[in-house]
């Protein structure tokens, strides 16, 4: 069911992140309550702090496996200040159409982890959601906005969620959704889910956020720290002009670090696409889709199809011999329209493989290395161009130099927290001008053979 269930250590240290004082009557909200970990970290933290008033807490739980578990925590927990309720059900399916209507019980407090799991576009949860005026892809968020919109003014949340909702189009309704509603007060950064929920082998950085309903948006504090022992906690404030940029109508969610928040003031981050000229699109070659016109191996009437593996170290081979993937496509009425022109182009891999080192791996295609007047680009890769021509050579070189820069991965890593790299995401980065790639382009082409250490040298003089 897409669920992790929260360890005591972090636990803890949610719970402590909502603050009671204000309210004489806390409502506690648990949706998806697994064990109970979170709702009895919750009442601890509570009454430690020695509270007049009451504590109602309501837990919303559906897997029949656990329930008796939750059950036995909630009563536990029940005394004459603090009193449980359990909800036996889909925490969805109950509330989507109670928050479009605004009817049903609204709480102090929510304290989340919610199931991480894909929901398809034709789904009950999909159009649930839908309906709830919420567009999204996955569980986790859609429990999130839906705590969140119970809320009352001046409510508190706090969740553990996977950091993809950070960037993409695929969460952007999400991203409007928490922005127009709530104030971000904090965000903690695990290095990876498997790190902070060691059990689960999850490979996917988390981050705990904390929201206020209706409040007036002011700093933001950034936490870090390995995993859930929190033994090398860490924590700076930054402006919210630094974490949602005022100009960017995607608003991404940037986490940035003391160490390199000169990064976002830096000359190399001036240009966006749009004012260099250029364009990123993902590949359109869908090869399950245009499989009888896939080719092994080159061809009359074929044209070379580039895959990531056709790329190693900056440049292409191709075609590559016993390749797994097709090499050519044939050129066709069905086939045209996904082709581009042949010439110079700087190409991103969609997918890095977790053990590498870096998220943006970029190359250069050079025309004198494949043959024909078209060339195809399959959807693994994302392409940058000139609305659909190729690129000046030492512009395309350029471009591919300063995306493969360490800096620029730092910058990436502020807001894509997964092995995934979008068009979107590369369309959300600042660029060099036209000339200082230009520049970077020659001199790539000059020393034909560098290593990290020469390409983040000359980046480094751009900014």
């Amino acid at each position: 069911m897409g669920q992790f269930l929260t360890p005591r250590g972090i636990a803890r240290f949610m719970a402590r992140l909502l603050d009671f004082s204000p309210f004489n009557e806390v409502r506690l909200l648990d949706a998806g309550a697994g064990s109970g970990a979170l709702t009895s970290a919750a009442v601890e933290v509570w009454r430690e702090a020695r509270p007049k008033g009451t504590l109602k807490a309501r837990a919303y739980e559906i897997d029949q496996a656990i329930l008796p578990e939750l059950r036995s925590a909630l009563a536990a927990l029940d005394d004459d200040d603090v009193q449980t309720q359990l909800i036996e059900g889909d925490f969805i399916a109950l509330t989507a159409r109670d928050v479009r209507t605004r009817v049903g019980q609204r709480f102090t407090h929510a304290i989340l982890n919610p199931p991480y799991k894909k929901i398809g576009g034709a789904s009950e949860h999909r159009v649930l959601l839908r309906v709830a005026g919420l567009e999204t892809v996955n569980l986790y968020s859609g429990f999130v906005a839906l705590a969140l919109e119970l809320l009352e003014k001046g409510g508190q949340l706090v969740a553990i969620i996977p950091r993809s909702f950070c960037n993409g189009p695929y969460y952007q309704s999400f991203r409007r959704w928490i922005l127009q509603r709530a104030a971000i007060r904090q965000i903690h950064l695990f290095d990876s889910r498997n790190h902070a929920f060691k059990a689960d082998g999850i490979l996917q950085e988390n981050v705990i956020l904390v929201l206020k309903r209706g409040a007036r948006q002011e700093d933001v504090v950034i936490s870090r720290s390995a995993d859930g022992d929190f033994s090398d906690f860490t924590s700076d404030v930054f402006p919210i002009e630094k974490v949602v940029f005022a100009t960017d109508p995607e608003q991404f969610i940037h986490i940035p670090t003391d160490g390199d928040a000169e990064l976002l003031e830096a000359s190399a981050f001036q240009y966006s696409l749009d004012q260099l000229g250029l364009e990123i699109s993902t590949g359109p070659v869908v090869d399950f889709r245009l499989r009888d016109h896939l080719r092994a191996d080159p061809e009359p009437g074929a044209v070379p199809l580039l895959y990531p593996g056709h790329f190693k170290n900056g440049a292409i081979c191709w075609p590559k011999p016993a390749f797994k993937k097709p090499n050519a496509i044939v050129r066709n009425a069905v086939t045209e329209k996904w082709l581009f022109p042949n010439g110079y182009y700087a190409v991103v891999r969609r997918f890095s493989a977790k053990e590498e080192t870096k998220r943006i791996v970029a190359s250069v295609v050079d025309p004198n290395n494949i043959a024909g007047e078209v060339v195809g680009f399959e959807n693994h890769l994302n392409v940058f161009h000139a609305r659909r021509r190729p690129l000046k050579e030492f512009l395309a070189r350029g471009l591919s130099t300063y995306l493969n820069s360490t800096v620029v991965d730092q910058y990436f890593r502020r807001f894509n927290g997964h092995t995934q790299v979008n068009a979107t995401d590369l369309r959300a980065l600042r660029y060099p001008s036209a000339r200082a790639l230009q520049s970077l382009g020659e001199w790539a082409w000059a020393e034909r053979l560098v290593n990290q250490a020469a390409i983040d040298a000359e980046v480094g003089r751009l900014l």
